[in-house]
């Protein structure tokens, strides 16, 4: 009796399944008689996670008053459904598109950040069952940090621009740490020279992050082990120079013996 009843339980949950998707895949929305409304019924469906109702009202703004602001409106939120599916380069160039084609548009700020945003949603996992993110390939990273820097100085006055130098700074931080990792991968092998690179790009590249002492101070060593007594105390100045009135500082200064 218990696995008739288990049985039918399954086949009800798999038909009630089956009925909410196609539910969510059925014919043609319910379409307003104004532009206006079919943005609100779109965005409305947007917030719901309703993505492909959502993209046919916003395709039906965009094809049915193609001359109407409402329109220009209806691509950036058709942008904005890809990025909701996280089809991001999809949404990337939908968003790049719409820069290029609206390049005054009030809106275009959003667009560009929106289009930045998309490498900082593809970094790589931080999942604990993978390898650890400094290890994997930083391209997106880097991407991140071009792009938000990019559009700082295009639009530095823009409401985004608070969180883009968040996203900014977070980039600029993992890069470092992957920086990091690979001079201690160098370091292991007693590579010095390597290690004195990457350590020198970190500094070069991702100046200002939390890795900075440790950085500064490894590379002091680098340069001991390769006897190159100069370098090595340039970088004690150059943690005078950076870190200023900090213990890191005040650590060089005995080094320096004065």
């Amino acid at each position: 009796m218990r696995s008739v009843v288990a049985f039918l339980t399954a086949v009800l949950l798999i038909s009630s399944g089956c009925a909410s998707l196609s539910g969510s895949q059925g014919g043609e929305p319910d379409y307003a008689a104004t532009a206006e409304e079919n943005l609100r019924l779109g965005s409305e469906a947007l917030d719901n996670k309703d993505l492909l109702k959502a993209q046919k009202y916003f395709e039906y703004v965009r094809s049915k008053y193609p001359y109407q602001e409402a329109a220009r409106d209806a691509e950036l939120r058709l942008a904005d459904v890809e990025f909701a599916r996280e089809a991001f380069p999809e949404a990337r160039d939908q968003f790049q598109a719409f820069i290029k084609l609206h390049p005054t548009h009030p809106k275009v700020d959003y667009a560009a950040y929106r289009s930045a945003l998309t490498h900082v949603e593809e970094f790589p996992s931080t999942f604990f069952a993978l390898p650890p993110a400094e290890e994997k390939d930083q391209v997106e990273i880097r991407a991140a940090l071009a792009t938000m820097e990019e559009f700082l100085r295009q639009y530095p006055d823009s409401q985004y621009a608070p969180e883009a130098r968040k996203h900014a700074d977070e980039a600029r931080k993992r890069l470092a740490e992957h920086e990091l990792y690979v001079a201690r991968f160098y370091q292991k092998r007693e590579r010095w020279k390597a290690v004195a690179q990457r350590l020198e790009a970190l500094l070069s590249k991702y100046p200002g992050t939390v890795y900075e002492e440790t950085a500064l101070f490894d590379l002091h060593a680098a340069y001991l082990k390769l006897n190159d007594a100069k370098r090595a105390e340039d970088t004690l100045r150059q943690v005078l120079r950076r870190l200023p009135g900090t213990p890191a500082a005040e650590k060089a200064q005995r080094m320096l013996g004065s």
